[in-house]
């Protein structure tokens, strides 16, 4: 069955970002999920760090309206993380918002889907199976350096430390999407 997606205006209740957990995988490609939540965190919602919790797998901030949380599973097990959340907020598949890393798309773009197949996303296949729907929102956050080739498997950079100048692209993109897809009323 394909469910009509029904937000609208976009208001996701549940934003969840994907990573590997770790000091060895912190600031790595892979963990593009987690970047963005501290970001938002720190960026949009000041202060609001001292309201980070951890809650099995997953560290989180609850506000009024979302929960906000980062993944402590290894990426192929993202799923626990949503089932800890989802027991936080019970929350319908499409007000859900996971935050990830694409290695098909260039960093610095990023794009925003709904109902898609993971594409071979571990993370995501992990997301799918837990909700046994695919009828959620996903942020695709866009990590191929331009001296990948395309054709470059993604497990050759993944897990590399983000340099500064990628840091910096990333970190001026997650403004912009939090303007455009958290903040505004629709995508």
């Amino acid at each position: 069955m394909n469910p009509k997606n029904t937000l609208n205006p976009f208001n996701p209740k549940l934003i969840l970002g994907l990573g590997n957990p770790g000091k060895k995988y912190e600031s790595t490609y892979h963990n593009a999920g987690h970047l963005f939540i501290d970001y938002l965190i720190k960026e949009r919602l000041k202060g609001a760090e001292n309201g980070l919790r951890s809650k099995g797998s997953l560290v989180c901030l609850k506000t009024k309206d979302q929960l906000i949380g980062k993944s402590l599973t290894y990426m192929n097990l993202s799923g626990i993380s949503l089932e800890n959340a989802l027991k936080i907020r019970k929350t319908p598949a499409e007000e859900i918002l996971i935050v990830h890393d694409d290695s098909d798309i260039p960093i610095g773009s990023y794009k925003l889907s709904f109902g898609k197949n993971s594409a071979g996303h571990k993370g995501v296949d992990s997301i799918i199976r837990t909700l046994g729907s695919k009828y959620f929102w996903r942020l695709r956050v866009g990590i191929r350096p331009a001296k990948e080739k395309t054709r470059s498997k993604a497990e050759n950079f993944v897990l590399k430390k983000i340099n500064a100048d990628h840091k910096k692209i990333l970190y001026s993109m997650f403004g912009g999407i939090i303007e455009k897809v958290i903040e505004k009323e629709n995508p």
